[in-house]
Parts: C-alpha cells; structure tokens; sequence
C-alpha cells in the first residue's frame, strides 16, 4: 500500500500485482549490482575510486531493499 498526496490529504492506493512484480525486480536488480560493483571495488581499485564505488553499490543496496520492502507491502 502506498500514500499518495492528492488535493487535501493523504490517500491509500494499492499497486497492482504486475507493478509489485516489476518493483520487486528493479530492487533485485539493484542488490545484484551492487554486490558486483563492491566486489569491483574491492578487488581492482585502490583508493578514492574505490572509496566512490562503494558509496554507489551502498546507495543502490539501500534503494534495492527499499524497493523490495515496498513491492510487499
């Protein structure tokens, strides 16, 4: 269930299935890359490169999880 703002308050608004599924995937995506772009970082780099790629693969786990814990909700 998500909240949206419409006119004068706040209203519940359900995704579809289709649109759950299709969260759900982003936010699996995103984890996937990030645990490639850490290993990236950890393995190649040295660094304020590497210090970079790992701020961006942390970024994108934490989005990744939000996605997934909206897409059950």
């Amino acid at each position: 269930m998500i909240r949206i703002f419409v006119g004068q308050g706040w209203r519940k608004q359900e995704m579809d299935p289709m649109t759950k599924m299709w969260v759900s995937l982003v936010g699996i995506g995103l984890m996937a890359i990030a645990a490639l772009i850490i290993s990236l970082a950890r393995y190649k780099t040295k660094g304020i490169l590497r210090f970079i790629l790992s701020i961006l693969a942390f970024g994108m786990l934490v989005l990744g999880g939000i996605l997934g814990f909206i897409s059950i909700t």
